[in-house]
């Protein structure tokens, strides 16, 4: 397998409603930014990845009628569907279309429009979470504002709902860190300028002031649904070399699926006690992945992650199955500073999914994030301090498919 690199970064501003620009603009002026940023022309692009989750944005196989404003009339194009995680398979796709040899150079594309389906959104949202938390809300009180708002974070909320019970039961982890979390990230987003939630200097305190939704998780605390696309130009190791001093190497992949360990934790004994943040798929991809970039110490060595996490609960469950910290303790490495941008180990300086969630699109920023941290052009949320290894996580399926990927400043041995 050849050694690759990212060469190229591109994305949009992301918006609830991006009403100045159709799919195919929208899409094209990441892909183009990518390449730009590259220094490539279309003529060099040998394939092409992209994807998005199919559906949503109320259209299907957009990158049939969209290919000349991507460069992609004459190139093959191989389109990818693994829910959340989508923009990471892409990139994942990509990556070993130039490993294999079967491309020098590779362009990866992945993109949500949510607004051009927002009616059908909105119905699919209602739909899943009503058997799922509308008995629940009676807990608390329910209004319209509260079913409306519910039915707006739709099925994954109820997934992630669950996740974050089991994790504060086990952990200690209380809402107080949620709000922390979400806080930072929030602020986080506000130095990213194609971030879509910004609020600068936000604190747990502004957060803890908006309403519960679907307990432990406020209105604060929830993602939006953004349109927005991201691109990323993957190249083999002789072409890298010439086109940028400082590219993002590709050091480690693994994606793993567990949907047993979704239904059973490990720990249970075989009594069918459920424990939806186990998540034993992302402690697989992390092992494996590492295993590959030559990581021994995560803790240690990796110096910034991009987490996909649409709840604040997330960003912690995974950091702990990705190594980061140890068990039950990232709520507390949370409280003490560490996971901030000038932390002993930043997580989403960029804002990460809890700000911006263009869903077929979000994986891949975790990569494109990541890269840019490497490539020391993060810009205003850039790390204060050199960038030798960044890891990127997706999450997705049907809420049971983790993608990994290692990143770093010299090439894999």
């Amino acid at each position: 397998m050849r050694n690759v690199a990212i060469i190229g970064c591109g994305q949009t501003k992301h918006a609830s409603r991006r009403r100045d620009v159709n799919v195919a603009e929208m899409v094209a002026d990441a892909a183009w930014n990518a390449m730009e940023d590259a220094q490539v022309t279309p003529d060099e692009i040998d394939s092409i990845v992209d994807g998005n989750m199919q559906g949503f944005g109320g259209i299907a196989q957009a990158e049939q009628w969209m290919g000349e404003w991507i460069g992609a009339p004459g190139k093959p194009v191989l389109r990818i569907a693994t829910g959340g995680t989508t923009g990471g398979s892409v990139a994942q796709a990509a990556y070993y279309q130039v490993a294999s040899g079967l491309s020098d150079i590779a362009l990866a594309v992945a993109w949500e429009k949510h607004s051009d389906s927002k009616e059908a959104g909105a119905t699919t949202g209602l739909l899943h979470v009503a058997l799922g938390n509308f008995f629940h809300m009676f807990n608390y009180g329910m209004d319209l504002k509260n079913l409306v708002a519910t039915a707006a974070v739709g099925a994954a909320a109820g997934v992630a709902v669950y996740q974050a019970r089991h994790y504060m039961h086990r952990s200690g982890c209380r809402i107080e860190h949620l709000d922390m979390v979400a806080a930072k990230d929030r602020s986080n987003a506000a130095k990213n300028k194609y971030a879509h939630l910004q609020w600068p200097n936000c604190t747990p305190d502004d957060i803890a002031k908006t309403k519960m939704i679907v307990e432990p998780f406020r209105y604060g605390h929830i993602c939006p649904a953004s349109d927005g696309a991201s691109a990323v130009v993957f190249a083999s190791e002789d072409i890298a070399k010439k086109k940028t001093d400082r590219p993002a190497w590709i050091k480690g992949l693994a994606s793993y699926s567990d949907e047993e360990n979704q239904m059973m934790s490990e720990n249970s004994g075989g009594t069918g006690i459920i424990d939806a943040s186990e998540q034993m798929a992302c402690r697989l991809s992390a092992m494996k992945a590492y295993e590959m970039a030559g990581i021994k110490d995560p803790q240690k060595e990796i110096d910034v992650a991009e987490i996909y996490q649409p709840f604040p609960s997330q960003e912690l469950i995974f950091a702990e199955r990705l190594g980061l910290f140890d068990e039950t303790t990232a709520w507390k490495a949370t409280e003490e500073g560490e996971t901030e941008i000038d932390g002993r180990m930043p997580l989403d300086p960029s804002g990460g999914t809890n700000a911006t969630n263009a869903i077929g699109s979000s994986a891949m920023q975790r990569v494109l994030e990541a890269a840019l941290q490497v490539m020391g052009k993060a810009e205003e949320h850039q790390v204060p301090k050199d960038v030798h290894n960044a890891v990127a996580h997706g999450w997705g399926g049907v809420t049971n498919y983790i993608v990994v990927t290692v990143l770093g400043d010299s090439p894999r041995r």
